[in-house]
């Protein structure tokens, strides 16, 4: 579907921040006391010169593979739908530079109960507008008691992302029974008006359209980075009323309503976006792009091609690119290499413990082979990915390496100390000053590797293991990393022990892939709802149908209870014993932390899941990495707000000045 419309001719504000330091209008006075006149004219002429050079139209890229699924922010678990529509809808709060929680359509907020309570205090002046950016309602309290209960409605919403709410706020998990026990078309018809079953149940409180009051179960110090993540964020009632609880789930770009910075108005599957500055936003103050394309590739070759023809503004170089421009002085972007920062995703393998062939019979020699520990801790001690993460960052690959289940940066001790640092100690982890992979342990690796082999063949199955890898056709990139993660597994395991083929998808790998639970392993990255552990670690316990990688990943709930597998699920079962116990512990987070760390541990000491990678690519890039929000959690990361651009390009000295600045 596709629709354009005019650009609109707004004056863009200033975005610059000055390499030497914030420049001011000051005039500089010289020793004597005499001002300095030629100082002032060249700070107005710096000025002026960035000015000129600020992008007002950016072009970005995007790979194909990327697309996005929904246009409803509130059914959004994908990052491929979240980084579009965190441009199109705002929330209670978001990020700044450094990732801390900042006001958005909330002004402030507070607890006086040591977090049972928060009351947000919201703006004045937030509308929704339609995808010509006319207006349609005012952005109010009552927005976000809608929003929460299309998100509890099990009928609305069909589960996606209840497992915050429900794990925190008082009543929610009540209510999203409760509407499970109703006919359709009896719970697609409750609403979160006033005098609802929804305000009788949920512990949410509308005092006025600008105050709201949230109840928790228990003191948790930090609910108000759960407003980071879109299961809190508002709908009006106003839209579903006009079009219909169906038409609202299944909204595209010209029928949804917008409060952020930008609208889509012009949508080609699978060929291009056009963002438009929002010209009814909120944020008075911010810079915004009048306009922002996103093209969609086949490649971050491609893109490459666009990037140097100047089609577009930045790229992420692959590995040849990337070693061709690092490895001659004299090429032209030698100097504009830049290393970007990590992106908010821990990147496991997660196992499929149901895994079906293609005729939906169990894939018994799989399954009977990945519930076996000693199977499982082969890879784990065994399985070197360094010529995997050069895929991504062939200078300095160990930047790729994840030993951890959590994202490096989501939270801290008292002492300032990163949780994943207590992880390590937990697992013993060596130092190895980022020259070898710090896990690696080949003897170990042949022990358990003799082992499995023991234990499997007496239980029937056969080797080489075969380990179904699915990646999307039409990918070349894919295709390219998925021969050298094959390899990897040829080089580190042994061909006579395992095998990785690698299978295609069409479209959809949710439908065509992990539904019929074809997959033996799934590599996703998971990036953090709120700071918490608990939002990484909940994804992989028993039992719980809102545990996204147990439900939609592992199948482990359904995994037949038999000699070869009563191991591995009874260490599921202790998981998330240890992981409920963490939860409980409210009033001394270094306590809850060192719980946490506890429980992580547990998981990948008996590799119930195995870390991949972190993503820390190289870019050619005519905007400045460090003017973007860097929050380890929610989804505002990819808001195009207040970014700093020069059409030059930057250099790698200025990048890392950048760097420098931010600390």
């Amino acid at each position: 579907m596709k629709k354009t419309v005019n650009k609109l001719l707004i004056f863009a504000l200033a975005m610059s921040l000055a390499l030497s330091g914030c420049g001011g209008g000051e005039t500089q006075q010289k020793k004597d006391g005499s001002k300095d006149e030629n100082k002032q004219s060249d700070k107005s002429t710096e000025k002026e010169a960035k000015s000129e050079n600020e992008i007002r139209d950016l072009v970005i890229s995007k790979l194909s593979s990327r697309e996005m699924e929904t246009f409803n922010i509130l059914y959004a678990q994908r990052q491929e739908d979240s980084e579009n529509l965190t441009n199109l809808v705002d929330g209670l709060v978001e990020a700044d530079t450094k990732g801390g929680i900042v006001p958005a359509i909330a002004e402030s907020w507070e607890t006086t109960d040591g977090g049972v309570t928060w009351t947000f205090h919201l703006r004045d002046g937030v509308k929704w507008v339609d995808v010509n950016g006319n207006e349609k309602a005012e952005c109010t309290a009552e927005d976000f008691a809608t929003g929460l209960e299309w998100v509890l409605n099990f009928y609305k919403n069909d589960s996606y992302n209840t497992s915050m709410p429900n794990e925190l706020i008082k009543g929610a998990s009540e209510y999203y029974e409760y509407t499970k026990t109703l006919s359709e078309e009896e719970a697609k018809a409750l609403t979160g008006e006033k005098g609802s079953k929804f305000r009788e149940m949920v512990g949410l409180e509308v005092v006025d359209e600008h105050t709201l009051v949230y109840t928790c179960v228990a003191p948790k110090p930090y609910f108000y980075t759960v407003a980071a993540y879109n299961c809190l964020y508002p709908a009006s009632q106003k839209q579903i009323d006009e079009i219909g609880v169906d038409a609202f789930k299944a909204v595209d770009n010209e029928t949804m309503w917008y409060n952020g910075c930008y609208t889509m108005t012009s949508y080609i599957q699978g060929n291009e976006k056009v963002y438009t500055k929002n010209p009814m936003y909120w944020d008075k103050d911010c810079s915004l792009f009048d306009t922002v394309t996103m093209k969609m590739v086949e490649s971050n070759d491609v893109a490459f091609q666009l990037y140097q023809s100047g089609e577009i503004d930045s790229v992420s170089l692959t590995e040849s690119n990337l070693k061709t421009i690092h490895d001659n002085k004299d090429h032209p972007y030698y100097d504009y290499l830049v290393e970007m920062r990590p992106v908010k995703y821990s990147y496991q393998f997660h196992l499929n413990y149901d895994k079906k062939k293609e005729d939906g019979t169990p894939d018994k020699n799989w399954n009977t082979a990945a519930a076996n520990e000693a199977f499982r801790k082969s890879w784990y001690y065994g399985l070197d990915l360094v010529e995997y993460f050069k895929r991504t960052n062939t200078i300095n690959p160990l930047k790729c390496e994840n030993n951890f289940y959590t994202m490096k940066g989501l939270t801290y001790t008292s002492d300032g100390r990163d949780y994943t640092d207590l992880v390590a100690e937990k697992l013993g982890l060596p130092e190895t000053n980022g020259e070898t992979p710090s896990r690696l342990d080949k003897e170990k690796a042949k022990q358990y590797k003799q082992q499995a082999i023991e234990e499997l063949t007496a239980l029937g199955v056969s080797f080489p293991v075969e380990i179904d890898h699915y990646i999307k056709a039409s990918s070349q990139t894919a295709l390219d990393s998925a021969n050298v993660l094959a390899q990897c597994f040829a080089d580190s395991l042994g061909e006579d022990y395992v095998k990785l083929n690698i299978k295609t998808y069409i479209s959809s790998l949710t439908q065509e892939v992990r539904a019929p639970r074809l997959h033996s392993i799934s590599m996703n990255g998971w990036g953090a709802d709120y700071g918490d552990p608990q939002n990484y670690l909940w994804q992989e316990v028993y039992g719980e149908d809102n545990a996204i990688y147990s439900i939609e990943h592992s199948y482990i709930n359904d995994v037949e209870e038999t000699e070869a597998t009563k191991e591995l699920i009874e260490d599921y079962k202790t998981y998330t014993e240890m992981v409920k116990a963490a939860d409980k512990i409210c009033d001394d987070m270094d306590r809850r932390y060192e719980a946490y760390a506890e429980a992580e541990a547990f998981l990948l000491d008996n590799v119930l899941v195995l870390p991949c990678n972190y993503n820390v690519s190289w870019a050619l890039s005519n905007i400045n990495e460090y003017s973007k929000m860097n929050a380890m959690y929610g989804i505002q990361n990819d808001k195009m707000k207040n970014w700093e651009t020069n059409k030059n390009g930057y250099t790698t000295e200025q990048m890392n000045e950048f760097a420098k600045m931010q600390g």
